[in-house]
């Protein structure tokens, strides 16, 4: 029987953030968490540009749910996976390191932050 951790969830509200400086402050949060770990994001607006960049800039390493999409606050939790191998990708396996998130201490990220 395998018992699994529960992943850290970090709270980033970017409402109180310059909107000059939001994108560079999301992405050194999301370059500091490991793999595996929840970035609850909540913003005043659908950040539908900024998750085009990220899934540009990350290479679909980071995924993204909305927890809530309504007038008053949008929220989404944000969560890391290992890059996976372009031979790995295309057959679908699953065996891609394990080791580290995206900026996290363990390496393995790839990703192009």
């Amino acid at each position: 029987m395998s018992i699994q951790a529960t992943p850290e969830v970090y709270q980033f509200d970017v409402r109180g953030v310059s909107k000059r400086l939001r994108h560079a402050a999301i992405f050194g949060a999301l370059e500091s968490l490991e793999q595996g770990d929840v970035m609850r994001f909540v913003n005043d607006h659908d950040p539908l540009p900024l998750l085009s960049q990220i899934q540009q800039r990350y290479d679909g390493q980071v995924h993204h749910e909305y927890v809530q999409n309504g007038p008053d606050a949008v929220v989404i939790d944000f969560t890391i996976h290992p890059k996976q191998p372009a031979a790995a990708a295309a057959s679908g396996a699953d065996d891609a390191p394990q080791a580290g998130g995206c900026g996290g201490g363990g390496g393995g990220c790839g990703c192009k932050g």
